[in-house]
């Protein structure tokens, strides 16, 4: 596997959206979180102590003549 990952330990309660969130600032990604990690149930809160991996996301660089004036 070509990804980097980092990885979470859970603590009580943690869920899906809460993890994505904390890691991309976007809750609706958990699909990259459970992708990689098959091994854990869809459930709405996990138990303490589970190893979650992180799918490391690389930002694409943007030329900056493409970009518009007010973020150069």
């Amino acid at each position: 596997m070509s990804e980097s990952f980092m990885q979470y330990t859970t603590s009580e309660g943690d869920r899906w959206d809460l993890i994505a969130y904390k890691y991309y600032g976007d809750a609706t990604m958990i699909d990259k979180l459970i992708l990689a990690n098959p091994n854990l149930s869809l459930a709405e809160e996990f138990k303490a102590n589970l190893t979650i991996y992180i799918p490391i996301i690389h930002a694409k660089k943007t030329a900056q003549e493409d970009m518009p004036p007010w973020l150069r």
